[in-house]
């Protein structure tokens, strides 16, 4: 592949500031909400995480790239972010196995990068200024040019783009043989979700995120899986209305990270835009019913309205987040119904909170 590296490249954020670094990947300009992960490993796990779609990620490691890219290590379709910033974006790597560099991983998925930045002096920034829009090029653009360009791009708030992940056609994972009938909802569903479920005896449907719960019960399905996703819950009427209905069921339902908030909104907790979010595989959960805590991945942007949870009667909390406190998961009363805001299949991250699946298949067992 011909080597881009040493083009110059700029990032410019919407408050104004500018950064200059060099070319990675494709050649060409890019626009999303700027966001970053704290983890050291999984880089290609998190750049086909549906849940990253309109977003442009800072990867906080200083090296990124240096074992290379495999067809094993994705999570969907192809990569979801919407552009790279890294500190030292390699193109070397070690792996045996591998069988890309991270430099033609990002020209074959048509992926804009940017090289050579402060990631921790950025992330540093975006923690004290919040999460903003901005935008990369590397294609010889003025400043000014760009900055008119990025003035352009619309707040997340507001944006609805699980459709735009999700599946077009429904499709079986698992054995048909098996009980264990899950109708999973899919808003930009992860694969290795789909296969903890599997591994613990499920046969599981994948439906379009707007599926009616007509459709949803076409498969006889004996509980409902509630996928994570990217973008703003709020818009999402569609999907909590059907989430409405299957609460009607009264059969056991799971929901992860935006399946987590529209079960909030199904029971009228609001959800809000988070400064910047919690992203990467080392946080750390309180879980409320064992006093247990566990090292969680996490992915999201928005969370759920904890006054309104405390009003609720119907709801019980049942996982805190160690850092801020903010809810990271609930359960309903009387219901077989449960959700936590973090990503129990944890790829990339530590299998602490895997248990959550094995509460799912035992809610439908019994």
């Amino acid at each position: 592949m011909l080597n881009t590296s040493f083009s110059n490249a700029y990032l410019i954020l919407q408050d104004g500031s500018v950064f200059t670094g060099t070319a990675f990947g494709k050649i060409g300009t890019t626009t999303g909400e700027i966001c970053f992960n704290t983890g050291m490993t999984g880089y290609q796990e998190v750049f086909t995480d549906p849940s990253y779609y309109g977003q442009i990620l800072i990867m906080n490691n200083v090296h990124v790239g240096n074992y290379g890219t495999s067809a094993l290590d994705v999570e969907s379709t192809g990569v979801k972010v919407k552009g790279i910033i890294g500190r030292n974006l390699e193109e070397k790597y070690s792996r045996q196995l591998a069988q890309d560099s991270l430099q033609d991983y990002f020209i074959h998925n048509n992926l804009v990068a940017i090289n050579g930045i402060d990631t921790r002096a950025l992330v540093t920034h975006i923690r004290t200024h919040g999460a903003m829009n901005c935008i990369i090029s590397s294609e010889g653009h003025s400043i000014e040019y760009l900055q008119k360009q990025l003035k352009e791009v619309p707040s997340m708030n507001g944006l609805e783009f699980a459709s735009a992940v999700s599946t077009g056609t429904p499709y079986c994972i698992g054995s048909e043989s098996s009980d264990l009938r899950i109708a999973v909802l899919d808003f930009g569903i992860k694969k290795n979700i789909l296969n903890c479920l599997v591994e613990r005896g499920a046969y599981v449907k994948v439906f379009n995120a707007k599926a009616t719960i007509d459709e949803l019960n076409t498969f006889n399905p004996k509980g409902y899986f509630v996928s994570n996703g990217p973008g703003d819950p709020q818009p999402m009427t569609y999907a909590v209305n059907t989430v409405k209905q299957i609460l009607a069921a009264n059969k056991p339902l799971f929901g992860i990270c935006l399946g987590h908030q529209l079960l909030a909104l199904a029971n009228d907790i609001p959800t809000f835009k988070m400064s910047h979010g919690h992203r990467g595989l080392n946080h750390p959960v309180k879980n409320i019913i064992t006093g247990k805590s566990e090292i969680t991945t996490q992915n999201h942007g928005f969370g759920i309205n904890a006054n309104a949870v405390a009003a609720n009667a119907d709801i019980e909390i049942t996982h805190v987040n160690l850092n801020d406190n903010s809810i990271e998961g609930i359960r309903i009363k009387n219901k077989p119904v449960f959700s936590v805001q973090y990503h129990p299949e944890s790829t990339p991250g530590p299998h602490d909170s895997r248990y959550l699946f094995d509460e799912f298949i035992n809610l439908i067992k019994n």
